[in-house]
C-alpha cells in the first residue's frame, strides 16, 4: 500500500530500535477487538496481510500499521432510549429527571446498547527511517498522526520526535510563486490562498493558471500561499501545505512501474519491494524539503 497523505516528523536526538526488543515492544500493545461494554480499542497489527510480524523492515526503514475499532452508536438511537426511559420515569414518580439523573440514564442505555453496535475498523500507517531520523505518518490530520505516535511511544518507551518544520512556511511557499520554484519542482494548477489578517479570508483555486494576473492580484493584496500543488523531479505529485503536511500524494508511472516485474501472487515479495521503493522515494523527497526549506539545522 502506497501511502497517500504525509505527517512528516523529526527525530530531537540520535534514534535507533533494539531489533532484538521491538517485537516484544510492539506484542505489548497488539490489536483486539472491543470487548462487549468497549467503545473502541486500538493496537498494531502485521502490516503484511495475514502476517505474523508487527513491523515490516525494508533496509533501515521499518513499517508500521496501527489498527483501531470503533463501536457505532448513533447518537439518535441513543437518545431516543434514553427519552424513553426519562417518560417511563416521569410517568412512574410524577416529577421531572434532572440533568444529573439524565446523565446517568444515558451512560445505562450506551452501556446496555454497546454490545449490538455495529463495529468499524481503521488503520493508521507510518514508517520511521533512521537512515533520515524521521517517522512519516499516513494521516490528513494531526489528530490521526498522533494517536499513532503516542501509541508506537507507548510500546518503545520513547519516541523523541517534533514536526518537521518548527514554523509555518507560507512565505516561502509564496515566493515559490512570484519567482523561480525551486530545481526538480513543477507548479501544478492549485493553489490555496489566506490572509495573515486575524479571521482573514481564503481564497481556493484549481485548474488554474497560477501565472495569471488574477492570481498574483491576491499575493499583492497581502495573502500568502498555504497550499501548492506540485510535482517533484518527474516522481509524484501532490499538495504541499504550509506546515510541511503533504496530501494526495500520488507517485508516477516512473516510480511505480519499477515493482512491475513481481507477480501479485507473490503479495510479501511485491510489499517488501513497495515498501523498499517508496520509503526511499519519502526519504529522497524529505532530504530536498529539508534544504529547499532551509530545515537542515532545525
Amino acid at each position: 500500500m502506497w501511502f497517500k497523505n504525509l505527517k512528516i516528523y523529526r527525530f530531537t536526538q540520535d534514534f535507533t530500535f533494539d531489533n532484538a526488543q521491538l517485537d516484544n515492544m510492539l506484542e505489548s500493545m497488539p490489536f483486539r477487538h472491543c470487548s462487549a461494554q468497549e467503545i473502541s480499542s486500538m493496537g498494531f497489527v502485521s502490516p503484511v496481510p495475514k502476517g505474523e510480524a508487527l513491523y515490516l523492515q525494508s533496509s533501515n526503514a521499518y513499517w508500521f500499521t496501527l489498527k483501531r475499532e470503533d463501536k457505532i452508536l448513533p447518537a439518535s438511537v441513543v437518545n431516543a432510549e434514553l427519552a424513553e426511559k426519562v417518560s417511563q420515569i416521569e410517568n412512574e414518580t410524577g416529577s421531572p429527571v434532572g440533568k444529573k439523573a439524565q446523565k446517568d440514564l444515558k451512560e445505562e442505555v450506551v452501556q446496555r446498547l454497546l454490545p449490538r453496535a455495529f463495529n468499524k475498523h481503521g488503520f493508521i500507517n507510518g514508517y520511521v527511517s533512521l537512515d533520515e531520523q524521521i517517522v512519516v505518518v499516513d494521516a490528513s490530520s494531526d489528530g490521526a498522526a498522533e494517536v499513532f505516535l503516542a501509541c508506537l511511544r507507548k510500546c518503545l518507551g520513547s519516541l523523541p520526535v517534533v514536526p518537521l518544520a518548527k514554523s509555518q512556511q507560507q512565505e516561502v511557499l509564496t515566493s515559490w510563486l512570484l519567482k523561480d520554484a525551486p530545481q526538480g519542482i513543477e507548479l501544478l494548477d492549485e493553489a490555496e490562498f489566506k490572509s495573515p489578517a486575524q479571521d482573514g479570508g481564503i481564497i481556493r483555486c484549481k485548474q488554474h493558471n497560477l501565472d495569471a494576473d488574477e492570481i498574483l492580484a491576491h499575493i499583492q493584496a497581502g495573502m500568502w500561499v498555504q497550499k501548492l500543488a506540485i510535482a517533484y523531479q518527474d516522481k509524484l505529485t501532490c499538495i504541499i501545505a504550509e506546515d510541511l503536511s503533504i496530501k494526495r500524494l500520488k507517485f508516477t508511472d516512473i516510480v511505480k512501474q519499477q515493482n512491475e516485474d513481481i507477480g501479485k501472487d507473490e503479495l510479501q515479495a511485491r510489499l517488501d519491494a513497495d515498501f523498499s521503493l517508496f520509503s526511499a522515494e519519502i526519504d529522497a523527497f524529505v532530504r530536498d524539503l529539508k534544504t529547499m526549506f532551509d530545515l537542515q539545522e532545525a
